[in-house]
């Protein structure tokens, strides 16, 4: 991938810097969307003890290279050990059916 927009490199490296990261509206601890506190409530509910929250509202440039890099307009976006998921409803039947679990318990290598 081509990446003339260094803020791309930056959410290429902020998605790989935990085993866990959401990009979203507001904070893990403070959402401001519906979406993103779903999202964090799954997350959470997986198991993920160490998530790394990136609030899109507060950077816009950062926000447009997220989409940049994932080709997903929306957020909550979720990367699991650098691995772009998707968004909440993902997440939420990834939980359901167990595949979540698995995939934060799968160590890369």
């Amino acid at each position: 991938m081509s990446t003339t927009n260094p803020l791309v490199s930056k959410v290429e490296e902020i998605s790989k810097s935990a085993s866990a990261v959401i990009f979203m509206k507001g904070t893990p601890q403070f959402p401001q969307c519906g979406f993103s506190a779903r999202a964090c409530q799954v997350l959470r509910a997986a198991g993920v003890q160490d998530l790394v929250g990136v609030d899109v509202l507060s950077d816009d440039p950062l926000w447009d290279a997220l989409e940049q890099y994932t080709q997903w307009p929306t957020v909550p976006q979720i990367f699991i050990h650098g691995k772009f998921i998707g968004g909440c409803d993902i997440v939420s039947e990834m939980f359901e059916r167990g595949e979540l679990q698995e995939a934060l318990n799968s160590v890369k290598s």
